[in-house]
């Protein structure tokens, strides 16, 4: 297992914790947990000291550098021939690695399994608005999950991530040496998704609700903001590549709000005048999807701001891979 972490001193336990039940319900022996503290605070670090587990654990330090750097240390520390790669705001459910091993090809074909992610909305609008964001992207595999793969002519039609992904750690290592991101600073890489397609490229990626997880969303105003706005970032990094679903959608983004903000920054009152329309609009994006009221009215309060913070998100990562691309142009042979 190997859980990268940054500042995250409130759940890392619990998921330590779930880890070790799952994998005391599996057939799996000799396992070890790797966790890398990606220069995290010192409540994260006092956290850190208090895990036990019954298996062997390790703690690897590194001065931050992102999600990308600290899980390429934990696989490259790990012993075994499968990772496990889970976040620290995940639990694997306890039957997840017993249904995993039940399924592993006695052919020797990659083993790669992608889990399915339930996003624990009780009591936080945070992660029902997200939860309903991702249940219209990937509309399909939602309204009927099931075990399933998918590889890279349907790639951007699946729910993905390294949030909770099981791999041999030979093609993980192989796919982290041909990782390339966009910007300078890897810690605005999409991390999972670049990742996750170069795997696609050997062998199909299983998703199951047999193989599933539950994710925590961040629960405050503030965390949601800069959630959202970084997820901007890391989307254009992603998804602004040939061939991908979402490329036209970022390409139409671009000069349609570059338009919208030049209107309302000649026309400021008309402006004004027409913002109350955008709850109502979002609202009426959640009817049309035939969400529940509590989806709806989440989506009426929350989709406007999303849509600043997302939108902001998206425009610096097109302006930080501008400026990577600038310098790489100009630095010598």
């Amino acid at each position: 297992m190997v859980i990268p972490v940054y500042n995250e001193p409130r759940w890392i336990g619990t998921v330590v914790d779930d880890v070790c039940v799952a994998l005391a319900a599996s057939p799996f022996r000799d396992p070890e947990i790797v966790v890398v503290d990606d220069g995290s605070d010192g409540a994260t670090r006092d956290a850190l000291a208090r895990l036990r587990a019954p298996v062997p654990l390790r703690v690897i330090r590194q001065a931050n550098a992102g999600r990308f750097a600290a899980r390429r240390i934990g696989v490259e520390a790990a012993a075994g021939e499968l990772v496990l790669l889970i976040d620290s705001r995940v639990s694997i459910r306890p039957d997840a690695l017993a249904f995993v091993a039940a399924h592993l090809p006695a052919d020797g074909t990659p083993a790669l399994w992608n889990a399915h992610v339930d996003i624990e909305v009780a009591g936080n609008p945070y992660a029902r608005f997200w939860n309903v964001l991702t249940e219209a992207a990937f509309a399909a595999y939602f309204r009927d999950p099931r075990t399933t793969s998918y590889g890279l002519e349907e790639f951007d039609r699946f729910p993905k991530g390294t949030t909770c992904f099981l791999a041999p750690r030979a093609d993980l290592l192989w796919a982290m040496g041909r990782f390339s991101s966009y910007y300078a600073d890897a810690r605005d890489a999409n991390d999972d998704t670049i990742l996750i397609r170069s795997l696609a490229e050997r062998a199909r990626i299983n998703i199951s609700p047999g193989f599933s997880c539950l994710y925590r969303a961040r629960d405050t105003g503030r965390r949601f903001l800069r959630h959202t706005h970084h997820r901007g970032v890391v989307f254009v990094d992603g998804h602004l590549r040939r061939g991908a679903r979402f490329a036209p959608v970022i390409a139409a983004f671009l000069p349609l709000s570059l338009m919208g903000a030049l209107a309302a920054a000649r026309h400021p009152r008309r402006a004004l005048a027409l913002a109350p329309v955008a709850p109502l609009a979002a609202g009426a994006v959640g009817v049309a999807l035939r969400r529940p009221p509590r989806d709806v009215l989440t989506l009426a309060w929350l989709g406007p701001v999303w849509a600043l913070a997302y939108g902001a998100g998206v425009w610096r990562g097109v302006a930080k891979a501008a400026a990577a691309a600038w310098r790489r142009r100009g630095a010598p042979a």
